[in-house]
């Protein structure tokens, strides 16, 4: 099955870090990166700069575009005024498909703030168990996946997000 997660991280470099760890992994065989995206917000920086990987180039065409979405529009919404919630309908139509609901989007922009890092990833064919030992990181926290809600508890269980 493939997986799309979001990981807030309390600090610039803690997606990155993430994703090294996730890439070495998938050298190992333990689980297929299929894109990602790392975003990192700068105290000082009105919005966030969001870097994509390009990892499957045949399949990562569909999710470069969510993550222009993600980078680019959501960011651009202030938190509060009128037309929050219409702007934020406006990119929930176009994330239909995707799994991303309109509250998704709305979780997302209000979780991460400046001074946070952010690893959107897609996976496929992860073993968690292996993934969860190699993983033991602080101040992480899942704020989004499409995985049912039993996937989603042996992942939380897995990572402790």
């Amino acid at each position: 099955m493939t997986a799309f997660t979001v990981w807030k991280f309390e600090d610039l470099a803690g997606a990155d870090h993430a994703f090294r760890v996730l890439k070495d992994a998938a050298s190992d065989g333990l689980v297929k990166i299929v894109d990602h995206a790392v975003m990192t917000w700068p105290e000082d920086a009105e919005q966030p700069k969001l870097d994509h990987g390009h990892d499957d180039p045949k399949r990562g065409a569909g999710w470069g575009a969510l993550w222009g979405i993600l980078g680019g529009a959501l960011f651009a919404i202030p938190l509060i005024g009128a037309g929050v919630g219409v702007a934020i309908g406006v990119l929930a139509k176009t994330t239909q498909g995707t799994g991303i609901s309109k509250e998704d989007l709305m979780r997302i922009r209000t979780e991460l703030k400046p001074g946070n890092s952010a690893l959107f990833l897609v996976t496929e064919q992860g073993n968690l168990d292996a993934l969860g030992e190699r993983f033991r990181m602080n101040d992480y926290k899942l704020i989004h996946t499409n995985l049912t809600e039993a996937e989603r508890q042996v992942l939380l269980e897995t990572f402790g997000g």
